[in-house]
């Protein structure tokens, strides 16, 4: 189990709420040991959501050192990381924006790059919905009007009910 404040991380569904960038980011750098080879993350939400944020706490988790930006431009960006159990995977942070579906993300080698052994924390995945498999784990982040950032993460294929609970 991980705590992050008062949430703790053992199931999922799990239902956080960020008032800062260093919060999201912090929430995402919990959520980094329980990624290992083969790990999907589909991030959604709208622009300035937060979703770079929390995959630099990832990243940042999974012991990347170098600067990690959004691959918009690139569409794809590869890191090293060192596992818990001493070996090491490519992590790939793909953003899914100026893709136009899942045709576009195929041509990119898309699916050979999610049924590797590295993990993948992919940025606006709803444009690729049917690429993502069933056991993802799926990162909603919606804005509040306050400011904060509302943050559940779940598997894809299970339950899509949420409760506003928990949080820190």
């Amino acid at each position: 189990m991980i705590q992050v404040d008062n949430c703790p991380i053992s199931g999922f569904p799990v239902f956080v709420t960020s008032r800062t960038a260093e919060e999201t980011a912090a929430f995402g750098e919990k959520l980094a040991p329980l990624l290992d080879k083969g790990s999907i993350v589909a991030l959604n939400g709208p622009l300035g959501a937060g979703k770079t944020c929390f995959v630099k706490g990832v990243a940042q988790g999974l012991g990347v050192t170098e600067a990690v930006t959004s691959p918009t431009y690139t569409i794809v960006s590869e890191y090293e990381v060192s596992l818990s159990d001493s070996s090491s995977a490519p992590l790939y942070h793909i953003d899914a924006y100026r893709l136009k579906g899942s045709d576009d993300f195929s041509a990119i080698g898309g699916e050979e790059i999610l049924f590797s052994d590295g993990i993948s924390l992919i940025e606006w995945s709803e444009r690729i919905e049917d690429c993502i498999p069933s056991g993802a784990l799926v990162v909603e982040i919606e804005l509040r009007e306050n400011g904060e950032r509302f943050i559940s993460i779940r598997e894809k294929g299970h339950s899509e009910g949420h409760s506003q609970g928990g949080g820190t």
